[in-house]
């Protein structure tokens, strides 16, 4: 709960920095401290430049999802309100690798790995940040050169019983796993970056906050304005449940197709809705609020609450018009129940006499031959929309070359014919 004094420095900020206010704490996880963000933006207006926010990135995988995303656009909004997004790649600190929130030690990678998954990543991120307003470094730069007395300086700002506070570090302390000294030295690392490149701002995950708090610690050392901490909640999956990843399989990639990302966010669960409104698209509260009122009324208003959410973020990702495009396409298979006319096509050789289950495997329809004849005795299968009667595993090749084959409403392949 914010103080008297805390909200006191909110209301005599200017109208338009009280403005740009409500729109960066919107979302936020925790902001440290409670009134750091009025204090820098008030700061930066007086001294008539643009804050320097601070995101860190160690890659380690090419693939970017929402989740991912969630920091990228709370950064893109400070970008919108004229600030300087300042990305910091971990080409020396991936190769320590980042221990918060991990049970054991993390894989270091090569710097060579590092390199290829931060191109693959600049891809996808450029999707949501300004170019404009981004400047890009490498943490390799100063911290693959500091020398031992330098480094050594910088350690005695921390102590052990510091790093210990962390929930991860004490809980793997008390189960004795070990901890090396090298995931000890990351906290010190990241918080070096932000003495170098003079943040005015940090933000990161709510697994990050020990990490960004540690920046404080060193700048106010070196005589630096101590950065705020922004972190922004983890996004939860599209099952509603589990934190956004790839092994849960309920992750949306802002690089998949619009009609992809349409229909995954067809599926989110109705509380949390909002969650995505806030998180997820660049609404500005007062409309994430009013959707979550359409929400609680539930029915078609919960529905088409749902919808504008699913609009708002595949625009982001394509434009406009693919949104509309993959809206009409969900309505024609999931309300309008007609198969879609841009299925992908699966070419095979086909006998007189095609074996089904074979044949769903194959084209990635079904995980076994089992697993494909459990599905067409349950009636999943259907050929051009019409089920496969039960034990219907063996079907003449005319009934199948050339027509829709679907398991399901979402997974859907046009059949064609391979020539010798």
């Amino acid at each position: 709960m914010s103080t008297e004094s805390e909200e006191s420095l909110i209301d005599s900020l200017p109208p338009e920095l009280r403005a740009a206010h409500e729109v960066l704490a919107a979302g936020a996880a925790q902001i440290l401290p409670a009134n750091g963000l009025a204090e820098r933006l008030l700061a930066a207006a007086q001294e008539r430049r643009p804050l320097r926010v601070k995101l860190g990135i160690d890659p380690s995988g090419k693939d970017l999802t929402l989740g991912h995303a969630v920091v990228l656009r709370k950064l893109r909004q400070f970008q919108d309100y004229g600030h300087l997004a300042v990305l910091v790649v971990g080409g020396f600190t991936g190769q320590v690798g980042d221990p918060s929130g991990k049970t054991a030690t993390r894989s270091a990678q090569s710097a060579e790995q590092v390199i290829a998954n931060s191109q693959g990543y600049f891809d996808q991120v450029m999707k949501v940040l300004d170019p404009a307003r981004t400047e890009i470094c490498d943490n390799a730069d100063w911290l693959g050169s500091m020398g031992l007395a330098q480094l050594l300086g910088y350690t005695r700002q921390l102590t052990v019983a510091q790093l210990l506070e962390r929930d991860d570090f004490a809980k793997r302390f008390a189960a004795n796993t070990p901890i090396t000294l090298s995931e000890f030295f990351y906290p010190l690392l990241q918080g070096i970056d932000s003495v170098e490149i003079r943040a005015d701002i940090e933000l990161g995950g709510t697994d990050q906050t020990f990490n960004n708090l540690v920046g404080r610690v060193l700048q106010k050392a070196a005589g630096q304005p101590p950065q705020a901490v922004l972190t922004v909640p983890l996004l939860v999956g599209i099952d509603g449940v589990e934190k956004m990843g790839k092994s849960l399989n309920n992750f949306i990639a802002i690089a998949e197709p619009a009609t992809e990302q349409f229909g995954k966010l067809m599926r989110i669960p109705d509380p949390v809705v909002e969650l995505y409104a806030s998180l997820c698209t660049m609404l500005h509260p007062s409309e994430v609020r009013e959707l979550a009122a359409e929400v609680a009324a539930g029915g078609a208003r919960a529905n088409q609450a749902k919808r504008r959410v699913a609009r708002e973020i595949v625009t982001l990702y394509h434009d406009a018009q693919s949104a509309a495009a993959a809206e009409e396409r969900f309505n024609s298979i999931f309300r309008d129940h007609q198969l879609p006319t841009d299925a992908p096509v699966f070419s095979t050789r086909l006998s007189e006499q095609v074996h089904l289950p074979a044949l769903l495997t194959a084209a990635g329809l079904a995980e076994s031959s089992s697993a494909a004849r459990r599905l067409i005795d349950a009636g999943a299968v259907k050929v051009d929309g019409v089920p496969v009667s039960r034990g219907g595993y063996e079907l003449p090749a005319a009934e199948l070359a050339g027509r829709l084959l679907a398991v399901g409403k979402r997974k859907v392949v046009r059949i064609t014919a391979e020539r010798d």
